[in-house]
């Protein structure tokens, strides 16, 4: 992969090739075809918005594959960091990399679930993170709040995002410069998509903390923000909440990894907000050798208020 020179636009490549679009409700209209990118080119914003209902569909038939096991009765283990993981989580990620390998063929992938069994690929263009089942906790707790999280990444930052929560039947997704909306999901299908966008700050903010991860940090920078209505939650919906306007900030100042944060990124992005490190730095992805961690992040629905919070700190 080549990166376009500073200030070119990434020119749409001679390897983008018309396939029949998948069967979903979301999609495009009977007999029209999209386009998906094979070999040789980064993604660019626009780019990932052509596909962008395939990748809804992909989502959620993963989505599906995680709603047909039973939390009780999965089978389940830990994984080197003690983090649990379940057949359901590896399902789902069979399902997305099978995807992938279609709509997305050569294009590098980071999955939770593979990563430690695969070298590293060249992560310097455009590649597809993905986060099979975030919430297992949450998942095996019997609780709905659980996702899936699919994020496009070019030099370093994400372009797209799409996080699904197949329990409570909403799914979220953005392009960076295109906007964010929010689908409803009904069994393996998703209604036509609503706009959604970030609010200004109000003056009865809301911060959505995690519910199974909370710190000191966090819960000492939320102190700060002065009068404010806490609801914890888990997993990625958190980042929808702030896309749709529904909560101003989603703080975590204790390290996560990048599948975790990047779909959520994109989506808060391209719904009009910002997602930094706690002193205004730009997050970055695909940093093998901090093992894809990421140390500390916060989500804002109104970038004013975030660079006046930076102002003071």
């Amino acid at each position: 992969m080549h990166a376009a020179p500073t200030g070119e636009s990434v020119v749409t490549p001679s390897c983008w090739r018309d396939t029949p679009h998948l069967h979903n409700r979301q999609g495009l209209p009977h007999g029209q075809r999209t386009r998906y990118l094979n070999s040789g080119s980064e993604i660019s914003p626009a780019q990932a918005r052509q596909i962008l209902d395939d990748l809804t569909a992909l989502i959620v038939r993963a989505g599906t594959e995680i709603r047909a096991a039973s939390p009780a009765t999965v089978v389940r283990r830990l994984k080197p960091d003690q983090s649990p993981v379940t057949a359901a989580d590896e399902a789902s990620e069979a399902v997305i990399l099978r995807g992938l390998a279609r709509i997305l063929p050569n294009v590098p992938v980071v999955a939770e679930e593979s990563i430690d069994a695969t070298a590293p690929p060249d992560l310097t263009g455009s590649f597809v993170i993905v986060d099979p089942l975030d919430g297992t906790r949450e998942f095996l707790a019997g609780r709905d709040e659980f996702t899936v999280n699919l994020a496009i990444v070019t030099h370093g930052l994400p372009v797209a995002g799409i996080i699904a929560a197949p329990k409570l039947g909403k799914l979220w997704r953005g392009v960076i410069g295109y906007g964010a909306e929010r689908l409803r999901l009904s069994g393996d299908a998703a209604d036509r998509p609503e706009a959604i966008s970030t609010r200004s700050w109000p003056d009865a903010a809301v911060a959505v903390v995690s519910r199974s991860h909370m710190d000191s940090a966090t819960d000492k920078f939320v102190s700060g923000l002065g009068p404010i209505t806490r609801v914890p939650c888990g997993s990625a919906i958190k980042f929808g909440h702030i896309a749709e306007g529904s909560a101003d900030i989603y703080p975590r100042l204790a390290t996560t990894c990048e599948w975790d944060v990047a779909a959520g990124h994109a989506l808060v992005v391209a719904a009009g907000g910002i997602v930094t490190a706690p002193l205004g730095i730009p997050l970055t992805y695909g940093r093998a050798g901090e093992n894809f961690r990421v140390p500390a992040f916060v989500a804002w629905g109104d970038s004013g208020k975030a660079a006046t919070v930076k102002a003071r700190s």
